[in-house]
């Protein structure tokens, strides 16, 4: 997936998914598991292309 011929809108919507999976890993407390490490991975790329278009999103909290 190109994330340079997404839309501004379609790129914070896949990391939004990405940061409320992690959110649900920590609401369950590792008893079940949203966002493995490709998923991370997934959601490193896709901060990059954020960055470069300067967009504002939340960061994702791995904190407990």
């Amino acid at each position: 997936m190109k994330f340079s011929e997404m839309t501004d809108e379609n790129l914070l919507a896949l990391y939004e998914d990405v940061r409320q999976q992690v959110e649900l890993d920590k609401q369950t407390r590792g008893e079940f598991r949203f966002a493995g490490e490709g998923v991370m991975q997934h959601a490193q790329l896709l901060r990059k292309e954020m960055d470069r278009r300067q967009l504002q999103y939340s960061p994702i909290d791995l904190d407990s």
